[in-house]
This record gives C-alpha cells, sequence and structure tokens, in this order.
C-alpha cells in the first residue's frame, strides 16, 4: 500500500512540473527568399509544407530610399500556413488553388506594424567609379504582431520577414557630348530626345582665351552657381525646350536629379579647358566627382564625367 500511494505522490509531482513547462510553438523563415506572385500584390516564402504569405494590397513599395510603417488590416494580411505535403507557387498563386496540398493549419495575424525601410541597389563602375540605381530593396519586419492560432495566440515582439526586390531601369546618360548655350541666361545643356543635363554655369568659367597648359578653369557646384540638373522626360525633347524665361510644362518630368553642392579639392567640381578653335575657340567641360540626388536617392556620376565640348566665336 506504501508503495502505492508513493507512485501516486510521484506522479502528480510530474504533472504539477509539466504545468508549469508549456512548450511554445514557433515560425521561422529567415533563410527563406521572398517571392512575389505575377497577378497580384501577394509576397510570400515557402519551407518544405509551410508559407508564410503576406497581402500587401495597401503597400506602396517607393522608388526612392525611404521608411514607412502601416498597421496589420484586412487590406494587409500576413498569413502562416502549414500543409500535408510540400509546396510549389502555385499552391499560393493561382486564382483557382490545387486541391493539394491541404491546408492543416493557419496562423493569422490580428495586430502589429509592418515597418517597410526602402533602400536603392546599385551598380559600381570600378573604372571611373560611376554608380548607377538598378533597383530598391525593401526590407520588411512586422513588430509586434499577434497571430491568432487554434490553440491561442503567439506574438512575436520581432518577426522578420525580408527583402522584397524591385527592379528598375537605370538612366541611360546617353548624351551626344555637343554642348549648346543660351545667349541670355548663359545655360549651357546637353540632351538627347528623351534626357537633358542642364548647367546654370558660372559665366566666369567660359571666357573667350585659351586657358594655360593643365590649368583649366574651376568652380564648385552649388544651389547658386553651376547648379547641375539631369531631367528624364516622358516625350520628345527638343531644343524649343531651352532657353525660355520658364521652362515649358511640355514634355512632362518623369524624374528631376539635381547635384549636391561640391567640396573644394573634393567633389562636385566643374573644370573648362579652352583652346583655340578655327576662328572661334572650343571649351571642354568636365564634372569631377558630382552626386545626383532625388529625394534620398542619390547616384555618382564619376570622378572625371567628360560633359562635353561648347563652340563659341568672339
Amino acid at each position: 500500500m506504501k508503495k502505492i500511494l508513493s507512485l501516486l505522490v510521484f506522479t502528480l509531482v510530474l504533472n504539477s512540473c509539466d504545468d508549469g513547462d508549456l512548450t511554445q510553438e514557433s515560425i521561422s523563415f529567415d533563410a527563406v527568399e521572398v517571392q512575389k506572385c505575377t497577378t497580384n500584390q501577394l509576397l510570400y516564402k515557402l519551407k518544405d509544407n509551410e508559407s508564410l504569405i503576406f497581402e500587401a494590397t495597401k503597400i506602396v513599395f517607393p522608388t526612392e530610399t525611404s521608411s514607412q510603417t502601416v498597421l496589420i488590416s484586412d487590406t494587409n494580411r500576413l498569413i502562416y500556413r502549414l500543409y500535408n505535403d510540400k509546396l510549389t507557387s502555385s499552391t499560393i498563386c493561382e486564382l483557382i488553388p490545387p486541391a493539394t496540398p491541404i491546408v492543416t493549419d493557419q496562423w493569422t495575424a490580428t495586430g502589429g506594424q509592418i515597418v517597410i525601410n526602402s533602400t536603392a541597389k546599385k551598380t559600381v563602375n570600378t573604372t571611373d567609379n560611376s554608380s548607377k540605381i538598378t533597383g530598391y530593396n525593401h526590407n520588411i519586419t512586422f513588430r509586434n504582431v499577434t497571430f491568432s492560432k487554434a490553440n491561442g495566440e503567439q506574438v512575436y515582439e520581432t518577426f522578420p520577414f525580408g527583402d522584397y526586390v524591385i527592379s528598375a531601369t537605370a538612366l541611360p546618360l546617353a548624351f551626344t557630348k555637343v554642348l549648346k548655350q543660351c545667349s541670355s541666361s548663359k545655360q549651357v545643356y546637353d540632351k538627347n530626345s528623351s534626357e537633358a543635363l542642364i548647367l546654370d554655369i558660372d559665366p566666369s568659367l567660359i571666357v573667350n582665351a585659351a586657358t594655360p597648359l593643365n590649368t583649366p578653369r574651376t568652380g564648385l557646384i552649388s544651389d547658386t552657381k553651376n547648379k547641375l540638373t539631369y531631367r528624364l522626360f516622358s516625350g520628345l525633347l527638343t531644343d524649343d525646350y531651352f532657353c525660355n524665361t520658364a521652362f515649358p510644362a511640355s514634355p512632362p518630368v518623369l524624374e528631376e536629379w539635381v547635384a549636391v553642392a561640391g567640396v573644394a579639392n573634393t567633389s562636385g567640381i566643374i573644370e573648362v579647358t579652352t583652346t583655340v578653335f578655327g576662328n572661334g575657340f572650343k571649351h571642354t567641360l568636365v564634372i569631377k566627382k558630382a552626386k545626383l540626388k532625388k529625394g534620398n536617392s542619390d547616384f555618382l556620376l564619376g570622378d572625371n564625367f567628360i560633359y562635353g565640348e561648347l563652340l563659341t566665336t568672339n
């Protein structure tokens, strides 16, 4: 009898210990790549028979460096699903999902924040140190997210979703290197059919006198003197766009990038070398280490960007 009583007491002790040591379920997709359905706004991750789905219906992924925080809602949903077999993208993206595999468990996020940090992806030309923006990386993290599941709730203070990359077409920068100058404003520009690089040059840099060997005239880029602006247009660009008291509304400007102020002997330097050319003069303009910026995004023209040649007469 004493042995039976001892066994019962031992069993009760074990049960009381188990009640205080609950096993917490968790999900992790840290090492899994983010994918996107081609026909809708579903971003998802697949891992064997598990999926993590982010329905980003009301999310705007910007084409600039920025940060935004939005709330999980009926239109910005996060769902975890467990299936009875291995998954493919068709399981997630098809308008009519396949009959198999079958969902065996689902967690639905009922609250929390979606934090999206967007940064430009760049390629760098190591020869001239110029850079081009080729896409934007959107890092997505869920904070203080609560999942509702069959046996209660699961809360994560920080729940990383991953990086969603959107490719971007690099700016053409396909200029002729043949510069033109407005007679009254002295503004210099180079253009092709869809883009322009405009320099509000300091008039003292364009002088009809040859510069000494290896001694160009120099100036610094700034907002008030030697302002450098790049514009990309959505329509056909002609010379009629330039040399007016104000730029016309047509063709519409798609993108505008403005060079940041230069630093003496370091960046944003304008160099003008002048030589005698026939009955006139040829001015070769070089832009050194200029950075152009739009919002919080930027790119580099390179160490020695040959802007072009301007011909003048006495």
